[in-house]
């Protein structure tokens, strides 16, 4: 399971280290596809795959199944670690998101999320609002009692 938050440099090249801790999680590499938020997610392969195979059983006459197709696989990558732990992010995914100089990593249970500071700012704001995420959650109906 992938939790934690991160701030890593990118450097010059789009190449960034990945906690260890995620690392041993991803042996064998990973992709990454634009996220739904303005960020980029890090997938395992198997999830990844997953993904592809369901997508496949979708009727490509549906216009939203299309979309969803070229955003999540024209946009994705296959990366894999160099022997010092780093990936290599496309410059389109990192433009595409605003990624500079410096990124946070957030585990999000079964994948990961990489953000730009500023973004990662405002999400922070959401995650830290109690009163408001008592209210929005609700309706997601988690089996805490």
């Amino acid at each position: 399971m992938f939790l934690g938050e991160y701030k890593h440099t990118i450097d010059e090249k789009g190449r960034m280290i990945l906690p260890a801790c995620f690392r041993d999680l991803l042996q064998g590499g990973a992709y990454v596809s634009l996220g739904f938020d303005n960020n980029l997610i890090v997938w395992p392969i198997n999830s990844f795959e997953q993904i592809l195979a369901h997508l496949s059983t979708l009727s490509v006459t549906d216009s939203n199944t299309r979309l969803l197709r070229r955003m999540f696989f024209s946009q994705a990558a296959r990366v894999d670690f160099d022997r010092t732990g780093r990936i290599l992010l496309p410059q389109a995914l990192r433009s595409a998101v605003n990624l500079q100089e410096n990124a946070i990593i957030a585990g999000v249970g079964d994948t990961l999320e990489i953000w730009s500071e500023e973004l990662w700012a405002a999400q922070e704001q959401l995650i830290k609002d109690g009163k408001v995420n008592s209210e929005r959650f609700t309706k997601l109906e988690l089996p805490i009692k």
